[in-house]
């Protein structure tokens, strides 16, 4: 009797341990791993179509396995909150440029002003190896994967009275993102910035906390601005671009097979990113004039050499290594 028992109680042992080894999501045993990817733009925006596509690609790659669940709208918070989130556990995957500058210097160098010179200097910095150290400092200080990229239409400065010149900056409050070296740029050229989330830009606009704001055409529309902003000044001051990251720890708790077909769907989502942007921003060009924005030609140099001393001033050695190297790739 007591070697029956002892066989008994040793068999469910076995069976205890083995059911426990079946939670093990992340090592791809065949439970299902459920992500939060939480970002900025509303769901007409193209991140937000991409990131539809990217997860239906996931899952479809992965059997199944992972689930992504998408929060637009600052839903889990502002960019700077769903990093920490990510950090925390609480979330998994966001889109985030500069503003991981604020962990990763060198993220600094993903949106300069007047750095590059047109898109395909930008791809050309991307691609090659300076996009690769950027990268590999934004997975090793900001704790993040890239998994794809999106380029950005130029950053342009919005405003109800036209603003041509720097000059035409004196006491203009802007609205910049939590990136201190646009705070120093903008302030050179002669306005009066401020950090706040892209939330909050209509109500501040609307209720004349701020008088205007920089971003690409895609934000302004989608951040409905045209009904609180009369003109889009053309500065371009900014070519960029812009990550969609993972948390390291929640890609690097997968099984190798799983991070194929993860970066392998990732691949996709950006080809298809691409597509959305050469269409769409040309039309929400006119779309933003239909709906009454004027937009207004500038002297784009004289904003260049208004910042550039408030950009030079605000690198450390390496970052300026990096400005002097983009520099020269669009030479």
């Amino acid at each position: 009797m007591k070697k029956k028992a002892a066989l008994f109680f040793s068999g469910l042992l076995v069976f205890a341990l083995a059911a426990c080894g079946g939670d093990e999501g992340a090592s791809g045993s065949g439970d299902t791993i459920t992500w939060k990817l939480g970002h900025l733009s509303n769901e007409d925006h193209q991140w937000h179509k991409t990131a539809e596509k990217f997860a239906e690609l996931v899952n479809e790659k992965t059997d199944g396995q992972i689930e992504i669940d998408l929060y637009p709208n600052e839903e889990l918070g502002s960019e700077t909150e769903v990093l920490d989130s990510i950090k925390a556990g609480t979330a998994d995957l966001t889109i985030s440029g500069e503003t991981m500058e604020n962990w990763a210097p060198e993220a600094a160098l993903m949106a300069t002003p007047y750095a590059f010179n047109n898109e395909e200097h930008l791809q050309k910095v991307v691609e090659g190896d300076i996009g690769s150290e950027i990268e590999e400092s934004v997975k090793e200080d900001v704790g993040v994967t890239p998994l794809y990229y999106h380029i950005r239409a130029p950053r342009n400065l919005t405003s109800n009275e036209k603003i041509e010149t720097p000059e035409d900056l004196s006491g203009f409050k802007m609205r910049v993102p939590n990136v201190p070296l646009f705070m120093k740029a903008w302030e050179e050229a002669g306005a009066r910035p401020q950090a706040m989330d892209f939330s909050e830009v209509f109500t501040g606009l609307q209720q004349g906390v701020i008088d205007g704001q920089e971003n690409p055409v895609d934000l302004i529309q989608s951040g409905g601005l045209a009904e609180v902003q009369d003109y889009v000044n053309v500065t371009e001051h900014v070519y960029s671009w812009i990550y969609v990251v993972i948390g390291n720890d929640q890609f690097e708790e997968l099984d190798e097979d799983l991070q194929a077909s993860v970066q392998e769907a990732a691949e996709e989502a950006q080809e298809y990113g691409m597509e959305l942007y050469e269409t769409e921003t040309k039309e929400i060009e006119e779309e933003l004039k239909e709906e009454g924005m004027e937009f207004v030609e500038v002297d784009q140099e004289a904003f260049a050499e208004k910042m550039q001393p408030g950009v030079e001033s605000s690198f450390d050695d390496v970052q300026l290594d990096l400005y002097e190297r983009i520099l020269e790739a669009g030479e």
